[in-house]
């Protein structure tokens, strides 16, 4: 992997294991959306930006060197071995057709709050839905960062709102959740900045203090917000990877990383309905 650093753009050569349009629409982040030139516009940590892929480069725009070595490298996870991951994954005969069909998949590294509350959103709900939901907290209750692009509202800036005041997310039931996570979080109940530091576990039970977040939105806030690589979401579709392909548990070739493995598996048995 080699960087470039211009004046308007900063260019990763090299990728190997890495296909932008997956990782963006996987269903693991919900503010990407690529324009009729095939770019990527969104926003993370306060910072818009527009990425786009060709071949083995990445190109970002609208960024700074010191904006890609703080928070970009670490958001699409550049300084981790997929090559190795993958290898030792493939030891797993369904492992390895889930990602000859999917090769390219990683997990993003994004802001606890924002992956703890769009994972609240996503609760019985399907992948526009939430999008839509999650665009309407932001317009509303956001700062924009350039045109038609906004922040992903803090805790503290939702916490003295109303379940009336959200009604214009369209959120239904979960509105009250959001606002419980965003007072817990904002009191300092919670602190979700710790929970890196934490054995999985003991940041398991912080997140289900919160109202409506029990075992699948946690593992989802561990495994895209807060680096937990071991954190293994469970919806419909891995329990269907779970009982056809793993009765008898996982293989032990994805211990360890079996949160990463499983992105693999969702988008794979996913496409296969």
């Amino acid at each position: 992997m080699k960087i470039l650093y211009n004046t308007d753009k900063i260019t990763v050569t090299g990728l190997t294991c890495f296909d932008l349009d997956l990782i963006l629409d996987c269903g693991q982040a919900f503010r990407w959306v690529k324009d009729d030139a095939g770019c990527w516009r969104g926003a993370a940590y306060g910072l818009p930006l527009t990425v786009t892929q060709r071949g083995d480069a990445l190109t970002l725009f609208n960024t700074s060197r010191e904006q890609f070595e703080t928070v970009w490298k670490k958001y699409f996870d550049l300084d981790r071995d997929y090559a190795a991951l993958c290898q030792r994954f493939a030891a797993d005969g369904a492992m390895k057709k889930a990602m000859e069909a999917y090769p390219g998949i990683r997990v993003l590294n994004q802001e606890p709050w924002e992956a703890l509350c769009s994972f609240i959103i996503s609760q019985n709900n399907n992948i526009p839905r939430i999008k839509g939901i999650i665009g309407r907290l932001c317009e509303n209750f956001g700062e924009e960062l350039s045109e038609g692009l906004y922040s992903f509202p803090s805790p503290e800036r939702l916490a003295p709102l109303t379940v009336d005041d959200l009604a214009v997310l369209r959120s239904g039931f979960r509105a009250k959740y959001i606002l419980d996570g965003a007072k817990k979080v904002a009191s300092g109940e919670i602190d979700l900045a710790s929970l890196g530091n934490m054995d999985i576990e003991s940041a398991r039970n912080e997140l289900i203090k919160i109202k409506g977040v029990g075992p699948k939105v946690a593992e989802c806030t561990l495994l895209f917000g807060c680096g937990f690589s071991q954190a293994f979401p469970v919806d419909v579709w891995m329990k269907r990877v779970l009982a056809e392909l793993y009765p008898q548990g996982l293989p032990e070739c994805i211990i360890g990383d079996q949160g990463i493995a499983q992105q693999y598996l969702f988008h794979w048995r996913r496409s296969l309905e």
